[in-house]
């Protein structure tokens, strides 16, 4: 998978070119991943204007979203499959859901997350993709849009596009054949992205006398989180295939017709 020239859009990448098992790849402009896409400008954007976006799924919660409103292309369907709706019901907000207000006040961040608290959380938050109700009805909507052709061009995202979006993809692509290195590899690259988008806040962050260890737990991924949620699968069901089939509800054939849809 690789990122696509500039655009107006966050950390967008095509799953396309994905390497698979038995020297398969992804087929390219099906399936994209992003951050939020509240700066879209189709007018100045030529880019998103060739993807021919049928379908968005937003998975980020109602304060996000009305903080930051997406902007579409005319006559997309945009779906909202708020991962962390239970998290916010229990009445603690994940850290994965306030990225910025905790960027603009190194006390609080101090408070909250220093000592290795940031990591503890999300991995906590991790967890809870694979094992809440609001997780798996998101994956679940995922997946069936994923395998159906009338889904069209399909673009799934969070805020920063790294945590609810990298596991999206990561269940994608495991379903598909993808193996673990190329998983890891996958989660991982969108560091530079992610980096370069939060620049001017980490400096800020920084310069007001944050933990700069803080931030980056904040704005990176780490293999121990995308390892959180893998432990979770495995501890729950044994398998990412008994994981979607009996945790999210997808049928055999949905899986099928994915990989059929997917695979070149």
């Amino acid at each position: 998978m690789t990122a696509t020239p500039a655009t107006t859009v966050a950390n967008l990448r095509d799953l396309g070119g994905t390497p698979l098992s038995g020297g398969r790849t992804v087929r390219s402009g099906l399936v994209l991943r992003s951050g939020q896409l509240d700066r879209l400008d189709l007018d100045a954007d030529p880019v998103m204007a060739a993807l021919g976006l049928r379908t968005v799924i937003d998975f980020r919660t109602a304060g996000e979203r009305t903080a930051y409103p997406d902007r579409v292309p005319d006559g997309v369907r945009v779906l909202v499959g708020d991962v962390l709706a239970d998290k916010m019901n229990s009445g603690r907000m994940p850290a994965a859901a306030q990225l910025k207000d905790l960027l603009s006040d190194p006390v609080v961040a101090e408070e909250r997350l220093g000592g290795g608290k940031a990591q503890a959380l999300f991995g906590d938050v991790y967890r809870s993709f694979v094992s809440s109700a609001s997780g798996q009805a998101a994956y679940r909507m995922l997946l069936t849009e994923a395998a159906d052709p009338d889904a069209g061009p399909l673009l799934f995202h969070c805020t920063a596009g790294k945590d609810r979006t990298g596991w999206g993809a990561t269940v994608i692509l495991s379903l598909l054949g993808a193996d673990e290195e190329t998983l890891m590899a996958e989660y991982l690259s969108v560091n530079p992205a992610v980096k370069q988008a939060f620049a001017p806040m980490i400096e800020g962050f920084t310069a007001a006398g944050g933990d700069p260890d803080i931030a980056l737990a904040l704005i990176g991924v780490f293999p121990a989180y995308l390892k959180a949620a893998l432990d979770e699968v495995e501890t729950r069901y044994g398998s990412m295939e008994k994981y979607v089939r009996e945790g999210l509800g997808v049928s055999d054939e949905t899986v099928e017709a994915l990989r059929a849809r997917l695979t070149a």
